[in-house]
Parts: C-alpha cells; sequence; structure tokens
C-alpha cells in the first residue's frame, strides 16, 4: 500500500477553495488505495509564532525516514529551513494553490520576504504540485525546474444548469471568502455606478476570515446605498449554496489573484456568464467566450463590463453557451486524483511502495 504523509495547517475541513482541494485529493487517493496520514499544523501559517514553527519541527522529526512528505503551500512557503533540513532524509512535495506573496494586502517588504522564504522552501521538494498551469509558470520565477512541476487542476461536480431567477431583476452571485485578495469593495464600488439597473447581488463566502475587510464592505453598502440590493449571507452548506446557484443569473468575481478559480469553474459548470478579471489563472479557466474578463484592480472597467452584461441580454445568452460548451471540458475530481497519484509516482520512495 502506498503511503503519503500530509502536513498542512489547521483543519481539512475548512470552507476554503484550498482546503476543499486539498480533502477531496485525500478521498481520491484513499480511494485508490493510499494510506494517508494528516499532520495539523497550527493555523498562524503563512505567518507562523515561534511556537507554530516549534511544532512544525517536532511534526517533521516524527514522520519515520524515507517517506513521502506532502506539504501544503500554506505552510510550505514558510518553513524554508524546516524543509531544506528534513530533505536529507524525506521526499518532499509541495502543493501551490498559488505563491504566498500573490495574496493581496501585503506591504512590499513582507511579500519580498515570502518571496525568498517560499523560493528556499521550494528549492528542497523533489516535486512542486500546482493546481494550474498559471501558477506553474509562477514558481519557475522561483527558480524551479519545469522538469520538477505536476499541474493537477481541481475537479469539479456535475451539476445543473442553473435556471435563473426569472424576474425582472438580474440575481448576480459571487461565491469567495471576504478577503482583501477576492475583490469585494471593488466589486460594490462598481455596481454603485449602476444603481439605474435591476439587479441584486448575493455574496456567499465566510465573514470571519478577515472581519475588517467585512466592516469596510458594510459600511461602503451604506454609503452607496445598496444595502438593500447585495446580501453578504456567509458560508453556506451544499445543498443552500446549490440553491443559490440555480437561481443565479450570471457569476461576478472582482479577483486580484486566483491559482485555479473553483468557484469560477463551478460556475461555468451551471452555464453561468460570468464577469471577472485577467488575474492569475482566471483566463486559464473562463474562456473568452464564457465571461467578460477585465484588468484586477481597474473599478472603470468592471463598470463597464458589468454595464454591458446588464444591458445586454443576447450577450447574457452568448456568454452561457460557452459556459455550457466549457462545463463540457471541466476535469472531473476522479481525474484529478488519478493525475495527483500520477504526479506522486514521480516521488521514487512512493513508486518503489506502489510497485515494490
Amino acid at each position: 500500500m502506498p503511503e503519503l504523509e500530509l502536513v498542512l495547517p489547521g483543519d481539512l475541513r475548512t470552507p476554503t477553495g484550498g482546503y476543499e482541494y486539498d480533502r477531496r485529493i485525500v478521498e481520491g487517493l484513499r480511494r485508490h488505495g493510499w494510506n494517508v496520514t494528516l499532520h495539523a499544523l497550527h493555523t498562524s501559517f503563512p505567518a507562523p509564532t515561534a511556537a507554530a514553527l516549534a511544532h512544525a519541527r517536532d511534526t517533521f522529526a516524527r514522520i519515520p525516514d524515507g517517506r513521502t512528505v506532502l506539504v501544503d503551500g500554506l505552510a510550505f512557503g514558510a518553513l524554508p529551513d524546516i524543509a531544506n533540513a528534513e530533505a536529507q532524509r524525506l521526499w518532499l512535495a509541495g502543493l501551490v494553490h498559488h505563491p504566498l506573496a500573490a495574496e493581496t494586502g501585503l506591504d512590499p517588504e513582507r511579500a519580498d520576504a515570502l518571496r525568498v522564504s517560499e523560493a528556499r522552501a521550494l528549492a528542497a521538494a523533489q516535486l512542486v504540485i500546482t493546481t494550474s498551469a498559471a501558477t506553474a509558470r509562477a514558481v519557475t520565477e522561483y527558480g524551479v525546474q519545469e522538469e520538477r512541476i505536476a499541474v493537477v487542476e481541481p475537479g469539479t461536480d456535475p451539476a445543473p444548469l442553473a435556471h435563473g431567477s426569472g424576474g425582472p431583476a438580474l440575481e448576480l452571485l459571487c461565491v469567495a471568502a471576504i478577503v482583501p485578495r477576492k475583490g469585494h469593495e471593488l466589486l460594490v464600488e462598481a455596481l454603485g455606478h449602476l444603481a439605474m439597473y435591476p439587479w441584486h447581488l448575493t455574496c456567499v463566502g465566510s465573514l470571519a476570515r478577515s472581519p475588517e475587510t467585512v466592516a469596510r464592505l458594510r459600511h461602503r453598502l451604506v454609503e452607496l446605498r445598496l444595502a438593500d440590493r447585495v446580501r453578504l449571507v456567509g458560508t453556506l452548506d451544499r445543498a443552500a449554496l446549490d440553491a443559490r446557484y440555480a437561481r443565479a443569473d450570471a457569476f461576478v468575481l472582482a479577483t486580484y489573484h486566483e491559482g485555479y478559480g473553483m468557484a469560477l469553474a463551478e460556475a461555468l459548470a451551471r452555464g453561468l456568464p460570468i464577469v471577472s478579471t485577467r488575474a492569475g489563472a482566471v483566463p486559464d479557466t473562463v474562456p473568452a467566450d464564457a465571461g467578460l474578463l477585465v484588468a484586477p484592480g481597474n473599478v472603470a472597467a468592471l463598470r463597464d463590463a458589468l454595464t454591458r452584461l446588464l444591458d445586454d441580454a443576447r450577450l447574457r445568452a452568448s456568454l452561457a453557451g460557452g459556459a455550457r460548451r466549457a462545463r463540457e471540458r471541466l476535469p472531473t475530481w476522479e481525474e484529478s486524483c488519478a493525475r495527483f497519484e500520477d504526479a506522486l509516482r514521480r516521488i521514487p520512495s512512493a513508486r518503489g511502495r506502489l510497485h515494490g
């Protein structure tokens, strides 16, 4: 039975795209016969406390020699010293959802420190798995050779096509934790210029990860007189989220960076027209005939794209058609898990146990 040690910060059940990716990959590997052991680090990563670093050092030390260890990028990039030391006895693989320095709101000094730290950590990995070709291109700039990189995109569950709201006001849906990188404040600024159109926006996603961002967003909604048209509903269970997708007329996400964009893929799976940005992997995930993509951070361009969407029913229908075509090309989770397993086979210890 092939064995894998997975090291990640916090709880695998955390409701974010990155943790869902990890969770679904673990489930798939276990179905394929892998023995996957989880090692939880402190939630302070990627800015670990001294105690969190000490715990991480102890965690790695307890892993037996020669094991294949997959480290989630949220922690791996902050562990260069441990990674380089443990690479002498363990087979290390880093899972990069997006580079740590790509997080929005970092000051330049912190971003530079994260780039240096992550580059040092990735240098110790025998294998680097990324969730998109865009992220693979990004890690090559950190000195990772292409032959050490494997791209395994997230899967997407099959879903029925959205039936839409059926009302005079377009129902816009945004699914993303309310944190600076997801661009909610930019989105409401753009919508604030479009009060003459009939629309409602529902924002699904955690309200707890960045309370200061949520507070600013609520304040701005009041200033723009949009509080009755924009709903922040927090995290929903699967059934409730599916219901939101089903009655949506379009999907919107003003993100500053995406390592893949799992919510965007979910929107495509439901045949929804999309307005988003050309940030990170978004252009790879959303085909040109399925969405209007603008430069990240450009409120005027975002406003213009939303205006076109709200004003032109034929355009919405055309983009929905592109989304329906794209949904046929989305990988399933079973396919993604198989590709992940193939990537792990490139590590000698895993390959030897698999065929030994």
